[in-house]
């Protein structure tokens, strides 16, 4: 979509500025027109220097506070209060700064005359495709209310599974932070001490022992070039994951790690048929559904499969049988695609699909969660184990020199 910056007159005869996102001049002038505007001008790729200023100072908005906003937005609305005076609402209520100053945005181009999908497409740091689609939507069916609806509970559903999984590892990371301290501890302090025993005492050390104590030499005397390794190692890995083979190759690699690679999938599917039949739903196209669900699958090997998908339904194909093809997907949910499909049940058999992958993500965290845990208490054991038995082995010897 491009980005079209207009000068235009209203009913009333006042002068109107604006942008609005569109595929091209002629859908511009059609959705103005629709809104009794007389055109004075219209350019593309360029927009308000106020709303390119806005949008840099705009931070994050939080999910939370994302879905409280939809959630009151669609209550205000189901009880007749008018849209300007349900931004004022939410604008007063909201205790997100970023969230408070698009609203206040939102309203003042929406009282000039702008319609509600115009004015959040200026924000995209806050509200994604979906979310602006679904708006758009819900202004040409009348169903604001509906949709604000399902978009609050589509972004709880979101924020419950991003909970799920960073409560999961939340765990795992404090051990796995407090075994590397440890262990860091053991080469830097305790394991010298050792090293200048045996050497006064002239100690023939084992090939392990003496791996331990280069290591631990390594650690001492060179221990800056850990953060430098580090951070280049990141810099190359971000380089290469911004290359489109790099992208591709990474995130096809997510989905062939074993254990960890079946959940991403799962996940990826969940919200696949989420987005898909929250879409479908709310009355946007199937082919404009399948192109936003591809833009915010957030893995590129998930996006391509869905990107074949349309070529295949511009061609005359079902949606079920490219998926199938791709190998993603499981039998059971192209199955319930093709029968939604064939019984016009299509974003209800999508929803019924997104809650069961919903239950075998949360078994499936679950499971690992109960797994992680005597793993990481395993790797800890070996590693303190090794170092011991590194360090008394040169005793013992030692010992039965002596005796």
């Amino acid at each position: 979509m491009a980005t079209f910056t207009y000068d235009a007159v209203d009913s009333m005869g006042h002068a109107v500025k604006g942008t609005i996102e569109a595929d091209n001049e002629q859908l511009v002038l059609t959705r103005l027109h629709e809104q009794h505007f007389h055109i004075v001008n219209i350019q593309e790729g360029k927009a308000s220097a106020f709303a390119n200023t806005f949008t840099k100072r705009t931070g994050k908005v939080k999910l939370q506070a994302q879905v409280i906003f939809s959630r009151q937005f669609a209550t205000m609305i189901n009880a007749g209060i008018s849209m300007i005076k349900c931004l004022d609402i939410l604008e007063s209520q909201t205790r997100d700064q970023a969230l408070e100053e698009t609203i206040s945005q939102i309203r003042r181009d929406v009282k000039e005359g702008m319609t509600l999908t115009d004015a959040m497409s200026k924000h995209p740091q806050v509200f994604s495709k979906l979310y602006i689609n679904m708006i758009r939507a819900a202004e040409i069916g009348g169903i604001l209310d509906t949709i604000l609806d399902r978009l609050a509970g589509f972004l709880e559903k979101e924020l419950e599974i991003k909970g799920k999984v960073k409560s999961a590892l939340m765990y795992p990371v404090l051990v796995m932070i407090f075994a590397l301290l440890v262990v860091a501890a053991l080469f830097v302090v305790v394991l010298p001490k050792f090293k200048e025993i045996f050497d006064s005492m002239n100690v023939e050390m084992p090939p392990a022992t003496a791996f331990l104590f280069a290591a631990s030499d390594w650690m001492c005397n060179y221990w800056y070039l850990l953060p430098v390794i580090g951070g280049a190692a990141y810099v190359a890995y971000r380089w290469y994951a911004k290359t489109p083979q790099g992208a591709f190759n990474i995130d096809a690699l997510k989905l062939k790690i074993p254990i960890a690679g079946e959940l991403v999938l799962k996940m990826s599917i969940s919200r696949f048929a989420r987005t898909f039949g929250t879409l479908l739903a709310s009355g946007v196209p199937m082919m404009r559904s399948l192109e936003i669900i591809g833009e915010t699958s957030g893995n590129i090997v998930i996006a391509d499969a869905i990107n074949k998908t349309r070529n295949s339904i511009r061609e005359g194909q079902k949606i079920s049988q490219p998926l199938a093809l791709s190998g993603l997907f499981p039998p059971m949910v192209t199955h319930m695609i093709d029968v939604g499909e064939e019984t016009g049940l299509l974003s209800e058999m999508l929803l019924k699909v997104s809650d069961f992958y919903d239950q075998e993500v949360d078994a499936m965290i679950k499971g690992l969660t109960s797994l992680i845990e005597p793993l990481l208490i395993s790797f800890m054991g070996f590693v303190v184990g090794f170092i011991a038995i590194s360090v008394m082995s040169p005793i013992f010897k030692l010992v039965s020199s002596i005796r």
